[in-house]
């Protein structure tokens, strides 16, 4: 069966932007990856939108890609919309490859686009809530304070209540991060440290919403959150968008693509009911990926996890199998996670600093992977790059992400 290649990618610096919408943004980053790819709008055949709040925050329901695509001039081509909270970017390039990889198209266009900041921050911070199971919200909530009750981690008597000024995940997060603490004696130091890497691999970002470098002792001495995590190890509110333009092996070998990048798995799954010793999503999703790959952990040179807050990256190297459980504390102490580490994780800064606009995430991880493989992240670049593995992962119920998307990518 042939391959599917990602010949196009786009992404405009995640940020602020009060005066920006989610079309214009949308457009600029499809434009910059139709350029990278030496396409024109009329090339597409296919779309794929993600967005996740634009519904909430403007009354735009139902056809937003269809909205936006047509803003761009572009219209006929079968467009697809994707909510899949903070894996719809991932999601849309998994449905565009799927569509690729069916031969039901040649080349198509996955993009991500969302606009989150609002004068209203309590409807911004309000929404996060909603990709979780609203009906059950309240049992959620007592299950995680259950657990939290159940763990040997003093909590300092200064926090606030959950959900109080920041977004309810923070909590989830951090709930996680306490279980971790008990089970395996990890440490916010190490949190801290995971937090100041991305930050210094932030600092090198030019599409980076925080771009500026943070040492672990300030980290630490940044305001509280929810304990173990403080402002800086929390991805940040913010507005973005990210496309990347993928096509068939004889398309891609009839247009003469220079800096192909093959999509050598793209997974798809969604969370289960388990307790937090069950195995986690990841851990059965990137099985299904390597199998795929026909590789496995020690393969991957480096990797963009979904890194909410410094916790949800300690996890993930976890789960991904670059480190045994319940050693993601000191694997990252050790520096492998680093520029010049054994297997670099986040180069981009991740989520705490490239930024979080939800429908947009994913792409965005697709966009610094496909950098480094063709050799174009500058001062962040990975030496030898040549297999990267993006993990992103939407909503919550229960204990475990409720979709995730894995993709492995290797330079050509």
């Amino acid at each position: 069966m042939s391959h599917v290649y990602i010949i196009g990618l786009g992404m405009i610096r995640f940020n602020k932007y009060p005066d920006g919408n989610v079309r214009q943004m949308a457009a600029e980053a499809t434009d910059l990856a139709l350029e990278d790819a030496g396409l024109e709008k009329k090339d597409l055949q296919a779309a794929y939108f993600s967005n996740s709040f634009w519904g909430m925050f403007a009354n735009q329901h139902s056809i937003r890609g269809q909205v936006v695509m047509r803003a761009m001039g572009v219209d006929q081509i079968p467009v697809v919309n994707v909510e899949n909270a903070c894996a719809g970017a991932s999601t849309a390039l998994h449905l565009a490859w799927q569509s690729v990889k069916a031969g039901a198209c040649d080349v198509a266009l996955a993009l991500g686009s969302e606009k989150i900041t609002h004068p209203n921050k309590a409807l911004s911070l309000g929404a996060y809530a909603t990709a979780m199971d609203v009906e059950n919200f309240e049992a959620q909530m007592k299950q995680m304070e259950e657990i939290s009750k159940s763990l040997k981690v003093d909590i300092p008597a200064d926090q606030t209540p959950p959900g109080e000024g920041r977004s309810i995940f923070m909590d989830a997060y951090a709930m996680g991060a306490r279980w971790h603490m008990d089970r395996f004696g990890t440490t916010q130091k190490q949190l801290a440290l995971i937090c100041a890497k991305n930050h210094w691999h932030g600092s090198l970002n030019p599409l980076a919403q925080y771009q500026e470098d943070m040492s672990a002792e300030a980290v630490l001495a940044d305001k509280p959150v929810a304990y173990p995590l403080t402002r800086s190890m929390c991805a940040p509110v913010g507005d973005g968008a990210a496309a990347a333009i993928i096509c068939s092996e004889d398309y891609m070998k009839k247009r003469s693509a220079p800096r192909p990048i093959r999509i050598r798995a793209s997974v798809l799954g969604s969370g289960m009911d388990r307790d937090l010793d069950g195995k986690d999503i990841g851990e059965r999703l990137v099985k299904r990926a390597y199998d795929a790959a026909g590789m496995g952990p020690q393969d991957i040179c480096l990797a963009e996890l979904h890194d909410a807050t410094a916790y949800g990256e300690l996890h993930q190297t976890e789960a991904m199998g670059f480190c045994p459980l319940g050693e993601g504390g000191p694997y990252a102490e050790s520096g492998a996670t680093r520029l010049g580490g054994k297997q670099p994780v986040n180069t981009s800064g991740g989520l705490e600093c490239r930024g979080h606009p939800i429908g947009a995430s994913g792409l965005a991880q697709i966009v610094e992977i496909g950098q480094q493989l063709r050799g174009e992240a500058g001062k962040r670049q990975v030496t030898g790059a040549r297999i990267g593995l993006a993990e992103n992962g939407g909503g919550n119920i229960g204990l475990e992400e409720a979709a995730m998307c894995i993709h492995i990518l290797e330079k050509m």
